[in-house]
């Protein structure tokens, strides 16, 4: 499906699936969205992909352990860019789970993941997806010249 803008310049694209599976890799940080206290709560983390499943760490104690129990979550990435107003989302829905298993764990140390926030963070839980879809934003009609701006503009 695709809207158009009033005034023709953008379009509003859904993704295939396996758009959003090629963008999500693309970005460093997420959005984890978990129920805490019967309320939603979202929360930025560092993920990687392994297979199809986000994989991100946590620190003991952290809410996230707690709502990861075999919880429904959703996943969001995005990336804008201001000046073109272009841009996508893809939001991926699935069941998280903390993971203790020796050799899962042993194999997902190995993963190029690097905590966003300082400190340790020992507890891994994954995503594994049921759901995914997207929206990609883009330019239909030619980027308009940019004027010049000169120095004295900018003391009117």
């Amino acid at each position: 499906m695709t809207n158009t803008s009033d005034d023709g310049s953008t379009t509003l694209e859904r993704l295939s699936a396996e758009e959003c599976h090629m963008l999500l890799p693309t970005v460093p940080i997420g959005r984890i969205v978990f129920t805490e206290n019967a309320l939603p709560a979202i929360q930025p983390v560092s993920f990687v992909l392994n297979g199809p499943d986000i994989v991100f760490r946590t620190r003991r104690g952290s809410k996230l352990v707690a709502a990861a129990h075999q919880a429904i979550v959703a996943f969001e990435v995005d990336d804008y860019d201001p000046d073109l107003r272009t841009g996508w989302s893809v939001v991926l829905v699935g069941r998280a789970s903390v993971v203790h298993d020796e050799n899962e764990l042993t194999h997902l140390r190995s993963l190029p993941l690097e905590p966003w926030a300082t400190g340790d963070r020992p507890h891994f839980v994954k995503v594994e997806p049921n759901m995914i879809h997207g929206r990609r934003l883009r330019r239909t009609s030619p980027e308009p010249p940019v004027e010049a701006v000169r120095p004295a503009d900018l003391t009117r």
